[in-house]
């Protein structure tokens, strides 16, 4: 213990002194504390001999506080209001209901975020938690209610949602876009930086040799090549221009809808290895992680729908 701890009084004492104090009345104070007047004497008697001093001048059918007591007072005012407002705030924390999602952090940085605006909106009394991370967690063991999975089809969960299906193409920014002819030729290629992804997981859909390949440019070498591990760095930087990346339909949707990104010509390879599952924990779900649910597959339905036009 501090030095400055052992001089604390004990709380009660303070709480009995700072109703005194406020109402200048034992009386009122014990009736605002539920205790008897006795008792918030004894609690000020207390108090007065822990400090050495008088707080109180107990005239007849008067109390007036000493100099001493009312340096004391405006301090136990102002502690005692500033815990209350603190333990109120903890209290209303624990009341709100809270929703915990895992997600990758691709997933979350551009599919899931950009529209949690509307669902808080709709739900301003639910708080989210996203709890984005690459690797696999066991909803059960670390009490989670939602996770989004980029899974193969046959391994997801019986009572995992579908979401969306994976379907990869070529983006740029509409200024890079506009610089290069739909169908790319070996020269074309010269002058164009290639954003790669590398999550050190096999995932070839993912990696532009085989569209190299299938666009007859096996053996042209691009301007340079820059290497992300995580897919939102490398959105983000097509969207600034760096380059040509490889844009997982369902994920760059929305930065397609405003304009943030363009699709390179019509080429639109649909991945059958993966897709985007919702699973459940599987000790069921609160009604507020149903409502969370539900919206979250409303949303992949725009999604794919986005995806369509």
């Amino acid at each position: 213990m501090s030095k400055t701890h052992a001089w604390l009084p004990s709380l009660d004492p303070l709480k009995g002194f700072e109703a005194a104090a406020r109402h200048l009345s034992f009386t009122k104070a014990a009736a605002e504390l539920f205790l008897t007047q006795s008792a918030i004497s004894r609690q000020v008697q207390t108090l007065e001999e822990q400090l050495g001093v008088k707080l109180f001048r107990r005239e007849v059918r008067r109390l007036e506080l000493t100099p001493e007591g009312e340096v004391l007072y405006r301090a136990a005012a102002e502690m005692l209001a500033r815990l209350g407002d603190v333990c109120a705030g903890l209290k209303a924390a624990q009341r709100r209901p809270r929703v915990t999602v895992s997600a990758a952090v691709g997933i979350a940085a551009l599919w899931l975020v950009p529209r949690l605006a509307a669902f808080q909106e709709a739900e301003p009394d639910l708080d989210v938690l996203i709890s984005a991370d690459n690797r696999m967690v066991d909803l059960e063991r670390e009490d989670i209610d939602l996770a989004l999975r980029y899974i193969a089809p046959e391994v997801a969960p019986p009572d995992s949602t579908l979401l969306f299906d994976e379907v990869v193409f070529p983006v740029a920014s509409p200024a890079v876009v506009a610089a290069l002819p739909a169908v790319l030729r070996p020269e074309d290629l010269a002058n164009v930086t290639l954003l790669a992804f590398e999550s050190g997981n096999r995932t070839p859909w993912l990696s532009w040799e085989p569209w190299l390949i299938g666009l007859g440019l096996a053996h042209a070498t691009p301007k340079a090549v820059l290497q992300f591990t995580q897919y939102d760095q490398m959105i983000r930087a097509a969207e600034d221009g760096r380059g040509l990346a490889l844009g997982r339909g369902p994920l760059v949707a929305q930065a397609i809808a405003s304009g943030r990104l363009q699709p390179l010509g019509d080429s639109r390879e649909r991945v059958a290895a993966r897709a985007y599952f919702l699973v459940r924990n599987p000790r069921g779900l609160r009604p507020e992680a149903e409502r969370f649910a539900a919206w979250l597959v409303g949303e992949a339905k725009k999604t794919e729908a986005e995806n369509a036009a």
